[in-house]
């Protein structure tokens, strides 16, 4: 169950890097994988740290395959609520239906975890996706579990080969999907995965980070 992904199992956590109010999670750029654990489905997407158009950052080759990239990491959203990250992704993946169990397969995500703690049933995720087919700004439970929602942030093949630098409210992101305030989040996990289509995909990933706007 993929989607599923670090969302039950994550109650330590690791000290951020912080200054000026901006806690970052990933330093991809500046060559840093402290803290990056890896959790493998079927199969494994290769992560490595590449240069791409003069770029350091942290590139996903999948073919077939389904593994991930996370780190534990507590995140106070009354405090910083903004989430940071750029990607950029070679191709989307054809003739899915992302919604379906079978189509449950994306060129790139990024996902925030908020563990329910000893109440496990209530630990929930946001999965910002770079969707193949819907919407941007589209959201839809998991084919998995209504507990992870899922946001198209990029879709489709129109921005292919660019970096793109994402910025999200995952504070409001929250209560649009839940409809109530959210806990700490516990966890920020990345995957490229393309297990149920069979198809090949390469992405690349950039510094992630949190702040106050």
């Amino acid at each position: 169950m993929k989607q599923l992904l670090f969302v039950i199992s994550l109650s330590l956590s690791l000290n951020a890097w912080a200054a000026g109010g901006r806690i970052d999670v990933a330093r991809f750029s500046h060559g840093e994988m402290e803290g990056w654990q890896t959790k493998i489905f079927s199969g494994e997407t290769y992560y490595s740290l590449q240069e791409i158009n003069g770029q350091l950052a942290l590139q996903a080759v999948s073919n077939a395959a389904a593994s991930g990239r996370y780190r534990e990491i507590d995140i106070d959203l009354s405090k910083t609520p903004m989430l940071h990250w750029s990607w950029m992704a070679n191709n989307t993946i054809l003739n899915i239906n992302e919604r379906t169990r079978s189509g449950d397969d994306y060129a790139a995500r990024v996902y925030v975890v908020f563990s329910g703690g000893m109440a496990f049933w209530r630990t929930r995720a946001i999965n910002y996706v770079w969707s193949s087919n819907e919407l941007i700004n589209t959201h839809w439970p998991s084919a998995y579990t209504s507990n992870v929602r899922m946001i198209a942030v990029q879709s489709g093949q129109k921005r292919l080969s660019e970096w793109i630098n994402e910025r999200r409210n995952v504070r409001t992101d929250y209560r649009r999907l839940f409809g109530e305030e959210p806990d700490k989040i516990n966890a920020v996990a990345i995957m490229t995965d393309t297990d149920n289509s069979g198809a090949s995909v390469k992405a690349w990933y950039g510094d992630i980070w949190f702040d106050m706007e």
